[in-house]
């Protein structure tokens, strides 16, 4: 299994911000010492072209992106001081998602140790969002003739609104959110399909209703490719969720997600999307967990069949 990271590419924070930076790089380390994969296979990914990034986004938001235009209400919005190292980072992070998607149509399963940007709109970035890595990828293999149906099984705490709105009217992307009802974002925009939970809910109401959600999911995307959103933020400890999920409820939730799919033939990239707990240490420990699974479940995935060539 390939595993794939963005960190050495840090970015400029004000002191005190509660974007995890550190996680990303604690992250690959702690996968490292590990041994979840041989080291070879712990891979930096090609950044993301512009070309890539406008199958999801708008010509003129890329360009004051890139170029640092954005207007003070944007930055506001989108909760991240812009630099020029926040655009490096922002371009491999985003790659790092499509090499997975990549890898996972060779493979079976493969991972990126960031991604889950799915705040991210046409024309506009929210919640520490700039760029739609779920929706480039998608779109990018799908241009290039490697995919022709997508599912995205969003299973942060937060409902996936940048990807349901770029997607609508797009069958060829089917969207899933399980997601607390009750926190950011305040306005939900309508995936094709969307569980919600309210504040406090924990492992037995999460994975009743996650197995039916998903099963549903998969039969109506009748997908070629999954992304699968592992956020830590359903963790009852993270401060922004609002949820008491359990270590072990949320391995549970990532091996029924993936074995769901792995009986289904499923090719699967998974991104390891939020997670916001006081001590970045926990958050390390349920995304690690997440790779941990992947991992151990890996050899004995389905090898993809041919490529679908797209309609």
């Amino acid at each position: 299994m390939r595993v794939f990271y963005s960190d050495p590419f840090p970015f400029p924070l004000p002191e005190g911000h509660r974007f995890p930076i550190q996680k990303f790089v604690l992250l690959r380390e702690a996968v490292l010492a590990a041994r979840l994969v041989a080291p070879e296979d712990v891979v930096m990914p090609p950044p993301i072209t512009d070309e890539q990034i406008l199958l999801a986004h708008d010509a003129d938001y890329v360009r004051r992106v890139v170029n640092g235009q954005l207007t003070a209400v944007e930055l506001r919005r989108i909760g991240l001081p812009w630099s020029p190292e926040l655009v490096t980072r922002v371009r491999y992070s985003v790659g790092g998602t499509l090499a997975a998607c990549r890898a996972a149509l060779e493979d079976g399963i493969a991972v990126n140790l960031a991604g889950g940007t799915h705040h991210a709109f046409r024309d506009y970035g929210q919640g520490y969002c700039l760029f739609n890595d779920s929706v480039i990828a998608a779109r990018t293999l799908q241009a290039e003739g490697c995919l022709r149906r997508a599912v995205v099984l969003d299973c942060d705490v937060h409902q996936g609104n940048g990807t349901a709105a770029l997607t609508a009217g797009d069958a060829s992307i089917f969207t899933f959110s399980i997601h607390n009802e009750q926190t950011f974002p305040l306005h939900k925009v309508p995936s094709d399909l969307d569980v919600g939970l309210e504040d406090g809910a924990g492992d037995a109401e999460y994975l009743a209703v996650l197995e039916p959600g998903m099963r549903r999911a998969l039969e109506m995307a009748e997908a070629d490719l999954a992304l699968y959103l592992a956020g830590a933020d359903p963790y009852e400890r993270d401060l922004l969720g609002r949820m008491a999920l359990t270590r072990d409820g949320l391995a549970r939730r990532d091996r029924l997600v993936l074995e769901m799919c792995r009986q289904a033939g499923l090719p699967v990239s998974a991104v390891m999307a939020g997670g916001y707990t006081r001590d970045v240490e926990d958050t390390v420990e349920v995304h690690l967990q997440t790779v941990r699974i992947a991992a151990h479940m890996a050899p004995t995935w389905p090898k993809p069949g041919p490529v679908h060539k797209s309609s």
